[in-house]
């Protein structure tokens, strides 16, 4: 195993678990670990108090005229439950079949330490940076980054930069280098509704009362058309259409043909807004989406009772164009308008996030595709992404610099999901192509 592995390894082994107070210490371990990583680099490292867990920041030396760039990643990593699926422990990485497996190896561990690395290697090689380079790395990602956005705004001087790179989104396919330039917004809701003061024998009171749990059901199908379409009103109205290019250029990328995305999900059809393929609805349409449910008896066989609450989560994916306020907003009247009679509801409104959205063909995006290509063998795919990363559109607006996203995992990655996996040829890749990347952004 390479050096540069065994080191990766030991950033895998916290169980870095920001969701779970259980780890509250690990969480600090591994960013006193990076802290001494980027220390041992060269760099000027700081680790910075937050409310929640700290931040870790370090830079090479300030030179007047060049180019400054910032790297951003996180640490802190998913829960692993349902750990009996996992085929080896966790937070125990191995290679196997030309992957790293273990939590963090994709999201997001294995993907900022390519740029660590590459950094590394060119101070090494060079003895110093052709740019000067920021690194922040936080430890709340995976819970929103509650605390980021007020650390960015006490250091916006700081951390002032041209442009931010960021290794945490995927290629559309293996061997396919991808720049991703745009994500989806998020926003979410929880949902409650309230029967009889408690559970009521079914046959007892059945057909006399409303069911909470029928009521949710009606109430999640009222969101959706049978086609498909969101059926909320004024859901559409600010969407930005896609650009002809952009779904000419789709149409031909490898890999994200309605074929391909059903092999790898397993599903048996695509579903979803009529009149757009499975790619331009993951890339570029909004969503509304049931993440769970909930009411009444839920163990081995049955429990005759009408339940006394039900429960439904919801996350609406956005697009440029699109204020989740407003679409929170919508979506509850929406809710309220489809309450049926004999139940209460109850809305709890859950975390937000704005889409994101820039040039790919900037003199920056120009350059991260060179050094995709490059490091890759072939030109780059140009992509939006499906998934949200709030914190991207927060540091637009913050320190004023677009993001480019240079996605280095697998569709088959497992992010969020028991055996995550993390390919060992993307990660070699991974540190030559940031390396490269520096170069190429040097010359702007």
């Amino acid at each position: 195993m390479s050096p540069e592995l065994e080191r990766l390894f030991q950033h895998l082994r916290f169980p870095s678990i920001s969701t779970d107070s259980r780890h509250i210490d690990d969480v600090r371990q591994n960013a006193e670990w990076l802290m001494g990583q980027f220390e041992s680099m060269g760099l000027t490292a700081h680790l910075y108090e937050t409310p929640g867990n700290p931040v870790v920041v370090a830079r090479n030396r300030l030179v007047e005229g060049r180019k400054t760039v910032l790297v951003y990643g996180h640490y802190d990593v998913q829960p692993v439950d349902p750990l009996e699926l996992w085929e080896s422990p966790p937070f125990e990485p191995e290679i196997r079949e030309g992957k790293i497996w273990g939590r963090g190896g994709a999201d997001n561990k294995g993907q900022h330490f390519v740029h660590m690395l590459g950094a590394e290697k060119t101070i090494r090689e060079e003895g110093d940076l052709p740019v000067n380079v920021i690194f922040l790395i936080e430890g709340e990602e995976e819970i929103g980054s509650p605390n980021l956005v007020p650390f960015l705004c006490e250091h916006r001087e700081e951390l002032a930069c041209d442009i931010i790179a960021v290794s945490d989104t995927g290629m559309v396919a293996p061997g396919v280098p991808t720049l991703g330039y745009g994500l989806r917004g998020i926003t979410c809701l929880e949902v409650m509704l309230r029967g009889p003061k408690g559970d009521l024998h079914s046959g007892v009171y059945g057909g006399c009362v409303a069911n909470p749990a029928t009521a949710a059901a009606r109430m999640v199908a009222s969101l959706h058309h049978d086609d498909g379409l969101i059926a909320v009103e004024g859901f559409y109205d600010e969407v930005v259409p896609l650009q002809d290019w952009e779904r000419e250029m789709w149409a031909s990328v490898p890999g994200a043909t309605d074929e391909d995305f059903l092999k790898t999900i397993g599903s048996p059809s695509p579903h979803g807004e009529p009149g757009y393929s499975m790619a331009e609805r993951i890339w570029a349409r909004p969503t509304v989406e049931v993440n769970g449910m909930g009411g009444g008896y839920q163990g081995e066989g049955s429990k005759t009772v009408i339940p006394a609450q039900a429960m439904f989560k919801l996350s609406c994916r956005l697009v440029p164009g699109q204020d989740p306020a407003s679409i929170q907003q919508r979506v509850e009247d929406h809710l309220r308008k489809h309450t049926p009679p004999g139940v209460t509801l109850e809305i709890k409104r859950g975390h937000s996030g704005k889409a994101y959205h820039t040039d790919p063909h900037s003199p920056f995006g120009k350059a991260a595709q060179i050094a995709l290509e490059k490091s890759f063998g072939r030109p780059p795919v140009l992509i939006r992404e499906g998934g949200s990363i709030p914190i991207i559109q927060d540091m637009k607006e913050i320190l004023g610099a677009d993001s480019l996203m240079l996605g280095l995992s697998h569709p088959d990655c497992q992010i969020h999901a028991p055996n995550e996996n993390f390919p060992v040829e993307n990660f070699e890749r991974g540190i030559e192509m940031s390396r490269i990347l520096l170069r190429e952004l040097a010359k702007i």
